[in-house]
């Protein structure tokens, strides 16, 4: 089984729940393979990439969080590969409006300006708000996506997540308190890995 961990905006392959992921299954699960790639890089890069690393979508599971969770969920709808989703943003086109500046005029912005760079070097430009609008989630395979949300999401509307894969028939823990980064991912990770498995024995 392969598992390919996706990590969050202003983050990158070493994320801390990547890394709890990967120590979590060796572990106690040696037979899993625990893949941790960067995805600061464009939409269409990443979507790339992960359609690379997904050679058997019966042998692969994906793990996002935030951003990751987007991606996740994206190529679920496109593959049938099942995901595990950790406070996903499901709206990158909307929550991502929040790095224009004030004094932008969007009229003025070309597809090229670059509106935000995250911490691990991806140029974020107007362009890729449109490229997200292109891409809304459908979620076409609820039965193959396990969504976890820390209620107290203080960057992410949990609750409006929470209704949105609800009306999809998405199973969603929904847990009281927490944070965006889910602080206590420690505690989390065994029932995250276990949803895994159980995803990848459907």
């Amino acid at each position: 089984m392969k598992l390919i961990y996706l990590h969050g905006l202003d983050s990158d392959s070493n994320a801390i729940k990547a890394q709890i992921t990967q120590t979590y299954c060796q572990a106690n699960y040696p037979n899993i393979e625990v893949i941790r790639p960067d995805l600061n890089r464009t939409p269409d890069e990443v979507v790339k990439l992960l359609k690379s690393l997904i050679i058997d979508d019966r042998n692969t599971v994906l793990i996002g969080s935030s951003l990751g969770g987007y991606f996740a969920n994206l190529l679920s709808d496109l593959t049938g590969v099942p995901a595990v989703l950790l406070n996903p943003s499901i709206w990158p086109d909307i929550s991502f409006r929040r790095f224009l500046d004030q004094n932008f005029d969007e009229r003025a912005l070309s597809d090229e300006t670059v509106i935000y760079t995250t911490a691990g070097g991806w140029q974020i430009t107007y362009g890729d708000l449109a490229w997200f609008e292109r891409h809304r989630l459908a979620v076409k395979n609820p039965d193959l996506i396990k969504v976890l949300l820390k209620m107290g999401d203080e960057l992410l509307d949990a609750q409006v997540t929470q209704a949105f894969y609800d009306q999809k028939g998405v199973q969603v823990l929904a847990q009281a308190g927490g944070d965006h980064r889910i602080s206590d991912y420690e505690v989390q990770v065994a029932t995250v890995i276990d949803w895994a498995i159980r995803l990848h024995q459907r």
